[in-house]
């Protein structure tokens, strides 16, 4: 029996080397898009590259996308590869349309020229939501989002939705709130708070410095997220879905736990400098998964507290290897 063939755009992050895992575990033939130059060093699929078909090419390219489509031929797409860091994206607003909704268009417009027989599954975020008004916040809630990023996912998810009732492809989209692992860049907070809390233990690091402790965050791990991708390609019948923890949980908790689980107290050690403080959000950005729950049979199964102790235990590891 063929395996099933399978595309990731963004392979080489921190979504698509843990969906790769998965999917090769179920003995999938899994191809890869990154932009990465040849021969680069891809530390989150290293332990991958010779289970994997790499190409090298932009998803804002036409041409690159048409060329790894033709030599795929994919029966599932996970068009994971965008830019992701919100507060970078405010001064690239039309860099960054383009490269979420211009790139998502491109791709769906190839899909249906193409190959509309494959199912395509789309990482949106919650950023879409913004000042919604409605916390937790589900699938029908209102959209008002509130930076680039969000309008430009908004935009995705809308021609996906379009495509998906006037052509009929079977698209997805995946509504992903905040999912961490250790593979997470180090400019995220929940990264800043974990390698700062390693550092610390070690004697490395006198203080973490940071803004509001009181933001909230639904945080889930990013492995339990990529699960909930593959769930929507296998249900019979194409969807929108949030893809949450439905917990809130604060900064504060945040640097708590990980400072526990090296046997500190945070208090000791964090300070609040004003100056890195934002405006407090008007909604809270907490996600409903129920309906990923009752028609996926999905929800967050490692615990926020493992999660960060994960962390920050990759963390205690690089770190101890780097001295």
């Amino acid at each position: 029996m063929a395996r099933r063939r399978v595309l990731i755009t963004g392979i080489s992050g921190q979504d698509g080397s843990y969906l790769a895992e998965q999917l090769l575990e179920h003995d999938y033939q899994v191809h890869g898009l990154t932009r990465r130059a040849p021969g680069e060093r891809l530390p989150n699929i290293e332990h991958l590259r010779d289970s994997l078909e790499l190409s090298i090419g932009d998803v804002r390219n036409p041409a690159d996308l048409a060329a790894v489509l033709d030599r795929c031929r994919p029966e599932e797409i996970y068009h994971l590869a965008s830019p992701s860091f919100v507060p970078e994206l405010w001064q690239r607003p039309t860099e960054t349309f383009d490269a979420v909704a211009g790139a998502t268009a491109q791709l769906l417009e190839l899909v249906r020229e193409r190959w509309p027989g494959a199912r395509v599954m789309l990482a949106g975020s919650r950023e879409m939501f913004g000042d919604s008004g409605e916390s937790p916040q589900r699938e029908t809630s209102p959209c008002r989002p509130t930076n680039p990023y969000g309008i430009a996912k908004l935009a995705g998810f809308l021609l996906a939705k379009a495509l998906r009732e006037r052509d009929g492809l079977f698209v997805c989209s995946a509504i992903l709130y905040n999912h961490e692992s250790p593979r997470r860049p180090e400019r995220f907070v929940t990264r800043k708070v974990t390698r700062a809390a390693a550092a610390i233990k070690l004697g490395l690091e006198r203080e973490l410095v940071l803004g509001d402790l009181s933001a909230v965050r639904d945080w889930c791990f990013a492995g339990d997220a990529m699960r909930a991708a593959r769930l929507m390609l296998a249900h019979p019948e194409p969807g929108d879905y949030v893809i949450a923890s439905g917990r809130a949980r604060s900064v504060r908790e945040l640097v708590q736990t990980a400072f526990e689980s090296v046997g500190l107290d945070c208090a000791d050690y964090v300070r609040v400098d004003p100056g890195l403080v934002r405006s407090a959000e008007a909604t809270a950005q907490v996600g409903d998964p129920g309906r990923a729950r009752r028609a996926l049979g999905w929800e967050a199964e490692t615990s926020f507290q493992d999660l960060i102790a994960s962390m920050v235990d990759a963390d205690l590891r690089a770190l101890t290897a780097s001295v």
